[in-house]
């Protein structure tokens, strides 16, 4: 995913859904920042990060969402909108063996 620019769509949206770091480090990880948001982000939150990713830009992150960010509500409801028929289990951690 190519990266996000730092301007103040972006820039507002990043603290209401990464609460406990600086909103321009929130933005430095697109696929991150954009699992918080389909967790996390309001109706309008969403609308205003689609504005510079699309429709593809959540689909990646959906497809590449790191474990421990996205309920099971949200994963199912995002994957759905991915146009997923089947959808497939959650992320999760992988420990050392």
């Amino acid at each position: 995913m190519k990266p996000l620019p730092y301007n103040a769509d972006l820039l507002a949206v990043a603290p209401r859904v990464i609460w406990f770091e600086a909103p321009e480090k929130a933005l430095t990880d697109p696929v991150r920042f954009l699992a918080y948001v389909m967790t996390y982000g309001t109706p309008d939150d969403v609308a205003v990060v689609r504005r510079y990713v699309g429709d593809d830009g959540f689909r990646e992150a959906v497809e590449q969402a790191p474990p421990g960010i996205m309920d099971a509500r949200s994963w199912a409801y995002w994957n759905v909108m991915a146009g997923k028929d089947d959808i497939p289990p959650m992320p999760a951690r992988r420990l050392p063996e």
